[in-house]
């Protein structure tokens, strides 16, 4: 119980609703000053794979309008790039499609990584020569067409990784969101990555010795790939024992639920729709809060000697 002292409504009303971003907040306020509190959040159960990505819920209503208020923040060794701060204009050589860079290399990054919106008979472009392309679906479906003539289908959860200088088309009839990473191929002389096709599903849970959450990894883990996409699952309470610090780089994007994020000597509240950027040896830590299970897509370089 919460006693206050001047205009209780109003000044506590005000207070909850900055300090529990994440619920909705009822009060009944009743004789000298007393209230008590409720909390609910959005039932999700009925909703599609991953809409809290392109629907986020951390803030509340009345700071949403509030102006220059934005959680993003970025630093020398990582950057926390949020919703309501992206930034959509048309992508070069894609049609019918939106484009908002969350990295690239003007932070610092040897990547990039981008949100896209494709609308109604929409069509993508090709990424620059040598430069490799992996897309992940988050809403919607696209179908994905080679030069071999065979048309794959791409619904929610499922990716395509194609090597640089592969001819490729992404369409899309009616909508979808993808997310998707390009880098410039670091050759490995008699190593040649194929494309890959998949779903996060149908990838097999690994071991992760003096870890809690599962794992998946979506791209082989051969010295043909200079890269791999974790799919990594946490349950509301476990986090990562190793608090990390390493040359590779990251990048993060929070498919479902909350949770803390330590970068360098900073913590950040984080929720599905959040990206992160992770520059080599930024101090990294995270734990799952809430209700429901977190879980996040990340980009890290691999299979290559850093020099």
């Amino acid at each position: 119980m919460l006693r206050s002292t001047t205009d209780p409504p109003r000044a506590l009303h005000a207070l909850l609703l900055f300090l529990l971003p994440w619920a909705v907040v009822e009060l009944a306020f009743g004789e000298e000053g007393f209230c008590s509190a409720s909390l609910s959040t959005t039932d999700s159960n009925s909703q599609p794979l991953y809409w809290k990505v392109t629907n986020p819920t951390l803030l509340p209503t009345h700071l949403q309008d509030l102006p220059g208020f934005t959680r993003s923040v970025y630093k020398r060794d990582h950057a926390l790039i949020t919703p309501e701060s992206h930034v959509f204009s048309p992508l070069p050589d894609w049609i019918n499609t939106l484009g908002a860079y969350l990295i690239s290399p003007a932070m610092g990054s040897h990547f990039t990584m981008y949100l896209t919106k494709m609308q109604e008979n929409s069509k993508s472009g090709l990424p620059p020569e040598d430069v490799e392309r992996f897309v992940f679906v988050i809403q919607g479906s696209a179908i994905l067409s080679n030069n071999s003539g065979i048309n794959h289908k791409l619904p929610v959860d499922s990716y395509a990784y194609l090597p640089a200088n592969v001819e490729h088309t992404l369409k899309c009839d009616k909508t979808a969101t993808l997310i998707i990473f390009e880098r410039r191929y670091a050759i490995l002389q008699d190593h040649y990555p194929e494309q890959i096709i998949g779903s996060t599903d149908k990838q097999p849970l690994l071991e992760t010795p003096g870890e809690v959450f599962e794992l998946r990894k979506l791209l082989p883990t051969s010295a043909s790939y200079d890269f791999n996409i974790h799919i990594m699952d946490f349950q509301p309470g476990e986090y990562l024992n190793v608090k990390e610090v390493h040359y590779n780089q990251h990048g993060l994007l929070l498919l479902e639920g909350q949770g803390i994020y330590r970068l360098g000597d900073s913590w950040y509240p984080v929720q599905a729709g959040d990206a992160i950027w992770m520059a080599p040896f930024v101090p990294q830590w995270y734990a799952a809060l809430g209700k429901t299970r977190s879980r996040y897509l990340l980009y890290k370089d691999v299979n290559r000697n850093p020099l």
